[in-house]
């Protein structure tokens, strides 16, 4: 049945679906993740503030050389709700402070890597649920990754690290503080530096291919694309230059101006991220980046039965729905095993601490027992021994109180016998002198 496109001859009302779906997309409002990644001191906050004419990063100051010591690179990331015209956009930025500035930085791309892949998979735990819940999207739908403008091409840094990330991320190479080239250093560093790209298969940004769009956007693509990596000069400043007001960065030989596009691609690059290109930046991190994180990690848990078996292209869903439950319920069945056996084990060496406590418990309590019955032998042995001395005691006691009443009787019965003679002695003198 061949499908034809009739015209009506009359109002139905279908023609305004776009208007509801532009409704109903300013009333939800709209979100975008935004990474930047670089070694420090390549204006990356300033170019964050100028893009969106707002102050999304705080100046801080800078500590001196002895005080920064960054051993591993960090993440941090920030949403801030900004509008304009009625449109709210909830915008994350995440920064990546410490990349590039350890003297090992071997794996100091690390630390992106798991955060990218923790979004991925966080939207996914998300998105399998029963009972799916509407969350903010945290996935990172763009990549500004800043280049040093050393004019000798890419780091192998820079190339590793795009490598590691080319898969996960929709990469924009940025040609960092582009006013400290000329015009001629800048056009041949970019030449070197999307020849090691290309050489090095690194997937950057494609801009889309023509796809019924009109003339005026596959020529603007084409400029842009030809316009990568953008060398682009970051500043807030705003300039006075004759009766024009420009923001700009001055120089004793002049002014470079940001939004000037014969000085650096800061415009371009803005009209890309923002203006032209925001929702195909998401939509390809939906379509491309997550889908193949999805597919890998849903790959994973494919019984093997069914890796043997093959592509199941063609097989009844019904057959393969019950082979994945019984192949389910086996993996249930064994893991329920391996716990029983595991609990089990548990248990025994629950029951044989138990016992060992037990044993312990009673071999204490019998040498507190000897112990005491020990004590209680020496307590005895020692009342018995009073007992014996005291008796010994009280014998001797008695026999000392006789002998002295002995000798106290002895004692007073001299006496009254001396006193008896000594009368007498006295009698007997006295008859003699008469």
């Amino acid at each position: 049945m061949s499908t034809q496109t009739k015209e009506l001859d009359g109002y139905v009302g279908f023609a305004n679906l776009p208007n509801q779906v532009f409704r109903k997309s300013v009333q939800r409002g709209f979100e975008f993740t935004l990474m930047v990644v670089g070694q420090p001191g390549l204006g990356k906050s300033t170019l964050l503030n100028s893009l969106f004419l707002t102050d999304l990063y705080v100046e801080a100051a800078y500590p001196p050389a002895t005080q920064r010591t960054p051993s591993t690179t960090s993440i941090e990331h920030a949403t801030v709700n900004i509008a304009e015209g009625g449109v709210r956009l909830a915008l994350t930025l995440v920064d990546t402070p410490g990349f590039g500035v350890a003297i090992d930085n071997s794996e100091c791309w690390k630390p992106i890597v798991e955060h990218i892949d923790k979004q991925f998979e966080d939207y996914l735990n998300t998105e399998s649920q029963i009972d799916r819940v509407i969350s903010a999207d945290q996935r990172v739908h763009c990549c500004l990754y800043f280049i040093c403008p050393t004019g000798h091409g890419l780091k192998a840094l820079d190339i590793e690290c795009m490598k590691q990330l080319h898969n996960r991320v929709n990469i924009v190479p940025i040609i960092a503080k582009a006013d400290t080239l000329t015009a001629e250093e800048c056009a041949a560093f970019k030449k070197r530096v999307v020849e090691e790209i290309t050489e090095n298969d690194i997937k950057i940004y494609s801009f889309p291919e023509d796809n019924g769009e009109d003339e005026e956007d596959v020529a603007a693509n084409r400029q842009m694309k030809e316009r990568m990596p953008f060398a682009v000069v970051g500043s807030n400043t705003v300039l006075k230059i004759a009766s024009k007001t420009v923001r700009g960065r001055k120089y004793p030989w002049g002014v470079a101006e940001v939004e000037n596009l014969e000085h650096c691609d800061f415009t371009a690059l803005r009209n890309m991220l923002i203006r032209t290109h925001m929702q195909d930046l998401k939509d390809v991190t939906h379509t491309v980046h997550y889908e193949n994180y999805r597919f890998k990690k849903l790959s994973n848990v494919v019984s093997p039965a069914m890796q043997l078996q093959g592509s199941s292209a063609g097989r009844n869903p019904l057959a393969q729905f019950e082979e994945e439950k019984k192949e389910h319920e086996k993996k249930m069945h064994k893991m329920q095993e391996e716990m029983e056996q595991v609990f089990e084990m548990k248990v025994m060496e629950k029951k044989q601490k138990l016992k060992d406590s037990q044993a312990d418990l009673i071999r204490r309590h019998e040498q507190m027992k000897s112990g005491l019955e020990k004590q209680q032998r020496e307590l005895d042995e020692r009342r018995r021994q009073f007992e014996e001395d005291r008796q010994e005691f009280d014998v001797l006691q008695r026999k000392y109180q006789q002998e002295q009443e002995a000798l106290s009787l002895q004692r007073s019965q001299g006496a009254n016998h001396k006193g008896k003679h000594d009368k007498h002695h006295k009698d007997k003198t006295k008859k003699g002198k008469f």
